[in-house]
């Protein structure tokens, strides 16, 4: 057999777009998407936002070293910015209002401690200032606080977009319907057997998010243990309507964030429901949750739930993407476990996947043994 292709993604999610975007070598390069069109799962629900923080000390690499991409794309991503300025504002949980009252009292100087020598920006906020900036706080999630003043909204459509795009310009090829229901390696490349017809390629890239693992079983690779956690989003109308300028509001503990839109806001319960692949919807439950702590820590009126939404993050074991070869099947390369972060790190995600697939450096001083597959063996 000779393959048709060199390298066929799975999976047009973020994950599949931004390392195909990144290719050099000039191979012939296939994208299939299980689905009618690209980012309908995880990638299409999400939050929109950059904190750097977020994911841990561990993800903030990644992310630091994707904002030169967000800050300047190159042609290709439009003419506006793909950030706009938005801010991040870290409460103290109340007394009493987390089950793990040691870790909630102590969250603001646990994350600050993780982050130290980062580089990164902290504005600590005392009571009388958290309530004079902030008046539509709760006061009793008003009295400590930190400002990520560097965290910014990310235009998820149109970085997704771009990323497509400019595979399509370097001649990939792009087929959506396409579920991959077999897959068969004869020594010289694999066969993979689709919705959308039968295929050929030397090397997989597996991006395939929740259906990672279920991927890796037609190729007889061991599964990750990969986990899809559901997480709920809810969008309100509130009276009156948030300030256009309000930061994206996360508690320090863990239990909810917020953050305006359009004049309506986005709240999340922060849940991680165990789930399993498929297409996720929001639970009535969750919803409730969702506008419970909202209205505890916010003291505008809640009118109606506008609309809500629910995505699956998916994570391997110790919650660290996945990036390189695996190290029993040949030509199988795994790119999974973004969790809630792959949006914000996936310009340094996809050149760090591309690079590796490719047996080029790995960009940014980034350490791909943090990444690498071989960790589960």
């Amino acid at each position: 057999m000779k393959p048709e292709f060199d390298i066929a993604i799975i999976g047009a999610g973020i994950a599949g777009a931004s390392l195909g975007y990144f290719l050099e070598s000039g191979a012939r390069v296939l994208l299939l998407e299980a689905e009618s069109a690209p980012g309908y799962h995880t990638t299409g629900r999400s939050a929109a936002f950059w904190v750097a923080t977020y994911g841990g000390r561990f993800i903030e690499p990644l992310t630091s070293a994707s904002k030169t991409f967000f800050d300047a794309p190159p042609p290709g991503f439009g003419d506006a910015p793909l950030l706009g300025p938005r801010g991040g504002l870290h409460l103290a949980p109340p007394e009493g209002a987390d089950d793990r009252e040691h870790e909630a009292a102590t969250a603001l100087e646990d994350l600050e401690a993780e982050f130290a020598g980062s580089g990164l920006r902290f504005e600590r906020y005392d009571t009388a200032t958290l309530r004079a900036r902030y008046p539509l706080l709760r006061e009793a999630w008003a009295t400590d606080a930190m400002l990520e003043p560097d965290s910014y909204d990310i235009d998820v459509a149109r970085l997704h977009a771009g990323f497509l795009a400019g595979m399509r310009r370097r001649g990939a090829s792009q087929v959506c319907d396409a579920r991959v229901t077999a897959l068969a390696h004869d020594g010289a490349g694999w066969r993979i057997a689709t919705t959308a017809g039968e295929f050929t390629a030397k090397t997989i890239v597996n991006a395939a998010g929740a259906w990672g693992d279920e991927i890796a079983r037609l190729a007889g690779a061991k599964p990750l243990g990969l986990m899809p956690l559901r997480r709920t989003m809810v969008v309100l109308a509130t009276d009156p309507p948030p300030p256009a300028d309000l930061p994206v509001v996360l508690d320090a503990g863990g239990s909810f964030y917020f953050k305006p839109d359009a004049g309506r806001i986005w709240v999340s319960p922060h849940d991680e429901i165990a789930d399993v692949p498929r297409d996720a919807a929001p639970e009535e439950i969750d919803i409730a949750i969702a506008v419970d702590a909202f209205e505890r820590a916010c003291k505008l009126r809640v009118v109606h739930v506008e609309r809500s939404w629910a995505g699956l993050r998916t994570f391997a074991p110790d919650r660290l993407p996945v990036y390189g070869y695996d190290g029993q099947v040949p030509g199988f390369f795994w790119c999974v476990g973004q969790g809630g972060f792959g949006i914000q790190t996936a310009p340094a995600a996809g050149a760090l996947a591309a690079a590796l697939i490719e047996h080029r450096a790995a960009p940014f001083g980034l350490d791909p043994q943090n990444y690498t597959p071989g960790r589960f063996a």
